[in-house]
């Protein structure tokens, strides 16, 4: 009862201020008065929640909660980035370090690759 007491309070200021602002602060005054009222209605549907135990996600009681969307699977990106990244780089190795730059540039692309598809096996549902 003590949140009815404080809204009524609130709107009675409200209404005062407005008579010794004048109207060109009225939509100011409505607008905070709103805000505070937006904030006591959401701490007590946050209390009466918290009250009864129930989970603020659910859509209503009994119902279940709402299928989460999948994520994308990167592994598109992964590959397309080891692409975009190797053409440039095979050129820059085999020209500063030959056959065995080369080697080494695309051994590392392909341990990315290699790490990520061992990580999306260890993480399948």
């Amino acid at each position: 009862m003590q949140d009815y007491n404080d809204i009524r309070q609130d709107m009675r200021a409200t209404i005062d201020a407005r008579r010794d602002l004048g109207p060109e602060y009225e939509a100011a005054l409505v607008e905070s008065f709103v805000d505070r009222l937006d904030a006591t209605i959401a701490a007590r549907v946050r209390a009466e929640v918290h009250a009864t135990g129930a989970s603020p996600y659910a859509p209503y009681p009994g119902q279940p909660y709402p299928k989460q969307k999948k994520r994308a699977n990167p592994s598109i990106a992964i590959a397309l980035g080891s692409l975009g990244i190797g053409v440039p780089l095979t050129g820059i190795a085999a020209a500063e370090a030959g056959l065995a730059g080369l080697l080494l540039a695309w051994g590392g692309l392909v341990a990315v690759n290699i790490a990520h598809a061992l990580g999306n096996l260890r993480h399948r549902d």
